[in-house]
């Protein structure tokens, strides 16, 4: 084994020996998600490296601190890319603190999440032992798919020491346009869109401006920007990276920013604040001084749920409470990984 993966296992060996609380931390470009984190910080920075790489394969696999930014470069020479087009949020962004955050950007609404893409993960538990998931190709599927449960989980089950994730050539031809009107016309449009053969990759509606990226085969992109029409955007790529980032005005506004993850067919909420629409009408940004009981039961009313992604009061919980049933499951899985509650305690539920 690695000195420095050996290292680790030894100091969350200790860990849960006293019952000491680690806090799993690469970059640290995230530490806002979430509830507060608690105990002694384990940095994952110095474990980096891209371990195996084939293009052919559209596989890759890195240790959980490399840089993010080294990946999507070495992938963009070859022409690919991490398509569920992670944001960054700083410039010290990890591939663990990736997987682990879950987090997908634009295009998202046409390639899948990030649990999507995760074919493997190495994972070293409470115990410090080292673990292996999955594996390097796309159609490994023996026993439980474990490594795709990691993505999302804030590292509450154990360091993600490694990942092995799926990748995808960078499309031919891509074009962005943009239309005036309201939202309700908005989701109307994005719902009819999504049921017909268009290559839309990516949508956004905030201020009375709905903005569609259209990607793929330059014949079916031309065809696509015939029929849905608009003013072409001629700074797509910079538009995109901004909305990825949250380095926008509405993502910049003071206010309890929540993310609402209601059916695509919803319609618009009637909250209080601002809101700003994703995913095809899936995603929505809500930029309100309404407290939590308040955002959580219209978005539960419409069939979805509300995570306070960053301000406001964190005493409510910033994730959706979870049903008792599900909740019992976490716990289960809470005790067979970390059966001392070591790892990233409270960060997911208080009580967790």
């Amino acid at each position: 084994m690695d000195t420095t993966l050996q290292d680790f296992a030894d100091r969350i060996g200790h860990a849960t020996a006293t019952r000491t609380p680690l806090c799993i931390r690469g970059g640290g470009s995230k530490d806002w998600y979430g509830q507060d984190m608690q105990g002694t910080v384990l940095d994952t920075t110095a474990y980096r490296g891209i371990t195996d790489y084939e293009p052919t394969e559209l596989v890759i696999t890195a240790r959980c601190g490399t840089p993010l930014a080294e990946i999507e470069a070495h992938l963009a020479a070859h022409g690919q890319m991490l398509a569920f087009e992670p944001p960054h949020f700083g410039t010290s962004a990890t591939i663990g603190g990736t997987v682990a955050a879950g987090l997908s950007g634009p295009r998202r609404q046409a390639a899948g999440a990030v649990r999507d893409f995760v074919l493997g993960a190495v994972l070293v538990d409470g115990k410090g032992e080292t673990l292996h998931f999955g594996g390097k190709v796309m159609k490994n599927v023996a026993g439980y798919d474990v490594s795709r449960l990691l993505a999302g989980s804030l590292g509450v089950f154990g360091l993600i020491a490694e990942v092995s994730l799926k990748v995808l050539p960078q499309p031919v031809a891509e074009c962005t346009v943009q239309l005036h009107m309201n939202d309700d016309e908005a989701l109307r449009r994005l719902n009819e869109w999504g049921g017909q053969p268009l290559p839309v990759s990516a949508s956004s509606w905030h201020d009375g401006v709905l903005t569609v990226r259209l990607s793929g085969a330059r014949s079916a992109v031309d065809a696509a920007r015939k029929r849905i029409g608009g003013d072409s955007l001629d700074d797509a790529d910079d538009w995109w990276r901004a909305l990825r980032e949250h380095d926008t005005a509405f993502f910049k506004d003071a206010g309890s920013l929540w993310r609402l993850s209601l059916p695509t067919v919803a319609p618009p909420l009637a909250l209080p604040g601002t809101q700003l629409i994703e995913w095809g009408g899936a995603q929505r940004w809500l930029r309100t001084d309404a407290d939590a009981a308040t955002v959580r039961k219209a978005a539960s009313a419409a069939g979805g749920h509300a995570t306070l992604f960053r301000g406001g009061d964190r005493h409510a919980g910033v994730f959706q409470p979870l049903a008792p049933a599900v909740l019992a499951i976490h716990r289960q899985l809470k005790t067979v990984f970390d059966p001392a509650g070591v790892f990233n305690r409270g960060r997911m539920y208080k009580d967790f």
